[in-house]
């Protein structure tokens, strides 16, 4: 094994700020890449599914996100940030991670059945037990990735995820023109996986035979173990929508819901995870210099949100075109729902960041703990608002959401050494910018002429980002100045 799979180097300040950069542009563009090509490839799939299959595959996926709360990656995190990694504790994260996927896989393979009761699907049965196979390639991508991410070397990891997405998007669409239906949705994600797990291997040349001797490895479990708790906590508040909705809506229903959700969750799933990748494991090596910390997290709550605000505000305005332009008309009904939850979704940006930042400062019981709180509003306001159908769901967002990311900010800052005050001055400008965008844009919509969905959108979309940029140059330069410096490394 190379040494940038072991010991962590005592680097210069700039030496590691030229690692996230490149961290960051690897991590981060190659994602922009990818998830064009993913997407693209997504948005006919769902053109040619039905919003059935979409609900259907949405009961499964409850069972296969809380399983994979347990998948491991809290090990792997606790590799990145051990300081020490060598060959033996590499082996033994391998073997745990061979021990707990196996018992997953025949966990769900065994509990199919139960939730398919559950949903009164019988369907869901037999779609669970296939997707058990993802689990068998978990250990071949958590410990490389372990091993790359200490390294900061963020280029090889994403050349290797670009080409397992790429295996998915072919496989999806394949299945759908073959008119695989919902097994379509099965079938991509077992292509990503195995062409990942290959591709991660080679990459960081992780050949090796685990080790199920776990003498020693005491503090890998207990941190992964906090992890895993704080994600499961996350789990119930991420799921519990689809879960509580899934029993009382039919799969149509549900299928319009979730991919409501899915389009709106797109900034948040699809490009804030890379980015909390590369910020772990910058803040594991310098969560020894408090204010480093605090400036770092500030800087990357603005960029985010400057990024974000436009897209959500976009979304929010332009939903009713939008929507027929990229799902089709029979996904008409999703307008609404995508107009209401785009505006929830900067809340949540906000609050997927914190974890990251306290889980590598070594204090992962604050994510757990903001964890149980989400897990406690969130489905009590989903429990009310589903007998009100989607508008009592969508609702629910709003009654909880607000509350739960002010008790998490209260207690995450003081961890990272950041001010409300500094918080509220990243957010701020971003979100009146974002605001006034959504504001112009709606009224211009309005007032258009009948026409074709393609044809206002060309209209509307360039309004909203000149209107975007014309009020952060004039009312928050400072804001965009900090961004432009950033951007050009300085």
């Amino acid at each position: 094994m190379t040494q940038t799979t072991a010991e962590l180097p005592n680097q210069p300040f700039e030496s590691l700020r030229s690692q996230i950069r490149s961290a960051v542009i690897w991590r981060s563009g190659t994602q922009i890449i990818g998830q064009t090509l993913t997407w693209a490839s997504t948005f006919l799939v769902i053109r040619l599914l039905d919003p059935a299959d979409y609900g259907l595959f949405a009961m499964t996926q409850v069972v296969l996100v809380l399983l994979n709360m347990l998948n491991g990656y809290g090990l792997a995190n606790a590799l990145i940030q051990r300081a020490d990694a060598g060959r033996h504790a590499q082996r033994q994260l391998f073997g745990m991670l061979i021990v707990l996927n196996g018992g997953l896989a025949a966990l769900q393979f065994a509990a199919a059945p139960l939730a398919a009761a559950y949903y009164r699907q019988p369907m869901v049965a037999d779609l669970l037990r296939v997707q058990a196979l993802l689990y068998l390639a978990t250990p071949f991508i958590a410990l490389p990735y372990a091993l790359l991410a200490r390294a900061m070397d963020f280029r090889r990891q994403a050349k290797v995820n670009f080409a397992s997405g790429l295996a998915g998007a072919v496989t999806a669409l394949g299945g759908a023109y073959a008119g695989l239906g919902v097994w379509t949705l099965v079938a991509a994600p077992i292509a990503l996986f195995g062409v990942r797990a290959i591709g991660m291997t080679i990459a960081a040349r992780a050949w090796m035979w685990p080790s199920f001797d776990f003498r020693g490895a005491g503090d890998i479990a207990r941190y992964g173990g906090v992890i895993a708790a704080g994600q499961i906590f996350w789990f119930v508040q991420s799921q519990a929508d689809v879960f509580i909705a899934g029993r009382l809506f039919d799969p149509h229903l549900l299928g319009i819901y979730t991919t409501s959700l899915f389009l709106t969750q797109i900034f948040v799933s699809k490009f804030v995870p890379p980015l909390n990748e590369v910020a772990f494991s910058a803040y594991a090596r310098i969560k020894d210099d408090p204010a480093a910390v605090a400036s770092a997290f500030v800087t990357s709550v603005r960029l985010i949100m400057v990024a974000a605000m436009p897209f959500y505000f976009g979304l929010a305005a332009t939903a009713a075109p939008l929507v027929e332009v990229v799902l089709g008309p029979k996904w008409s009904e999703a307008a609404p729902v995508v107009r209401w939850l785009a505006l929830a979704m900067p809340m949540m940006t906000l609050q997927i960041l914190y974890s990251p930042a306290t889980d590598a400062c070594g204090r992962p019981g604050i994510g757990a703990r903001n964890g149980v709180t989400g897990a406690v509003l969130l489905p009590v306001a989903f429990l009310v608002g589903v007998h009100w159908g989607l508008t009592g769901i969508v609702a629910a967002w709003f009654a909880a959401y607000p509350l739960y990311l002010a008790v998490s900010t209260w207690r995450t800052l003081p961890v990272l050494g950041v001010r409300w005050r500094d918080l509220g001055g990243a957010i701020a400008p971003p979100l009146l910018a974002g605001g006034a965008m959504g504001l112009v844009v709606s009224l211009a919509d309005g007032a258009l002429p009948v026409m074709a969905p393609v044809a206002r959108l060309a209209l509307l979309v360039p309004l909203g980002a000149a209107v975007y940029g014309c009020w952060l140059l004039l009312f928050a330069r400072a804001t965009l100045t900090s961004v432009i410096a950033t951007l050009r490394r300085r």
